[in-house]
């Protein structure tokens, strides 16, 4: 099989970004991403750690958003993590629990891209 459950044992610069995000820790959170990552949250995109700073303000410290890691594996090198969050934010038509996926593409130690999802369960046949 070609991922690798690492719930337990998060690649470093991850777990610093959940610690991070949950401890509304800004110096951090902005130090785990390269110069020109890119953060596309629900469909948007922010390029760069000007544009990615302010979203972290509003959307994650503003609206004390903190997540639970439900899930993570490693996926040819790419990780990917199931996470309950919670928070201020307004909650207005989300499903409670809300319950998102990052796909984390880390190179040198660095958040190169993160793509966070509301994902749909799949349909079967």
């Amino acid at each position: 099989m070609p991922e690798t459950d690492v719930t337990h044992q998060l690649p470093p610069v991850i777990a610093a970004y959940v610690t991070a995000s949950n401890e509304a820790d800004s110096n951090t959170f902005l130090g785990v991403f390269t110069d020109d990552a890119l953060v596309n949250d629900i469909q948007r995109e922010f390029w760069g750690g000007v544009a990615i700073g302010k979203w972290a303000e509003r959307e994650i410290f503003g609206a004390h958003a903190t997540m639970a890691v439900m899930r993570a594996v490693d996926h040819y090198g790419d990780v990917i993590v199931t996470a309950r969050l919670d928070g201020t934010y307004d909650k207005t038509g989300l499903p409670d629990p809300l319950v998102l996926t990052f796909y984390f593409t880390v190179r040198d130690d660095k958040i190169t891209k993160l793509i966070i999802l509301l994902n749909k369960p799949a349909e079967t046949p």
